[in-house]
């Protein structure tokens, strides 16, 4: 019998920053449409807590505790999850912080920080899974960047400095890693209610008035949203589908 090209049963996904907003949006499409799913983030409880409502869902999960800036610590918990899980077939690199200051405000340690979060992890995890994806033949990675990798923003640039960088890193590992069967896309969210922008909404005079004023979808975007491009990004459909970046932003980055 023919399955389904979006049917993720007996495949393995790590969804770092899994345990809530979009990540944890990922980790419940990527449970429904079969796949088994590490949760990595560095809160156990709300990791352990998505894992619960995961395996209540019927799914096959884990919670992984681990420093995705620190070499070492993404190395031990790509082992760990292929030990429990068996395998590695998909990445979602979601991890993600923001600081909300104007350049000249910034020290170098918010930079760097937020850097390390945004960007470096997503290459020191891409870099750990890779040697399991090539072996096996084949293997997804989505890396989470935003409409800042669009848009300038001046109360965001260590921010929109990383997400201009996962999108170069994203085509980067697409054309290198093709010859591996590897397919590596971005998924830019757009103004989406989460925990990180209900604070913006507190942070930013008029945000709220703005973002509805400038979505066609008239609404912000929920953590549901993000369900369906996983899916599609980590199954056979994609297969041909790589080095992109799509906006999953109720039509925020196509107005004037």
């Amino acid at each position: 019998m023919q399955t389904s090209p979006f049917d993720l049963s007996g495949k393995v996904a790590i969804v770092t920053g899994g345990n809530g907003g979009i990540g944890l949006g990922m980790a419940r499409g990527l449970a429904e449409a079969g796949a088994a799913v590490a949760v990595v983030g560095r809160n156990e409880a709300k990791s352990i807590a998505a894992v619960a409502e995961l395996q209540q869902r019927g799914a096959k999960a884990v919670s992984v505790v681990a420093d995705v800036t620190d070499k070492a610590a993404v190395a031990v918990m790509v082992e760990r999850v292929r030990r429990e899980l068996g395998r590695v077939d998909i990445l979602v690199n979601n991890a993600g912080i923001n600081i909300r200051k104007p350049p000249h405000a910034l020290s170098l340690e918010e930079w760097e920080s937020v850097m390390k979060t945004n960007l470096t992890s997503a290459f020191l995890c891409s870099q750990a899974v890779h040697p399991a994806m090539k072996e096996a033949g084949h293997g997804k990675i989505i890396n989470i960047g935003s409409m800042m990798s669009i848009f300038g923003a001046g109360f965001a640039p260590a921010y929109a400095a990383s997400k201009g960088g996962i999108v170069q890193f994203t085509r980067s590992c697409a054309v290198a890693w093709a010859a591996d069967n590897i397919q590596v896309n971005a998924v830019l969210p757009g103004w989406i209610d989460t925990d990180l922008t209900k604070r913006a909404r507190v942070e930013i005079d008029g945000l709220h008035e703005r973002v509805l004023a400038r979505t066609p979808a008239a609404r912000w975007g929920a953590i549901a949203d993000f369900a369906g491009i996983a899916v599609f990004l980590s199954s056979p459909a994609s297969d041909f589908v790589t080095g992109t970046a799509i906006p999953v932003d109720g039509g925020y980055s196509i107005m004037g």
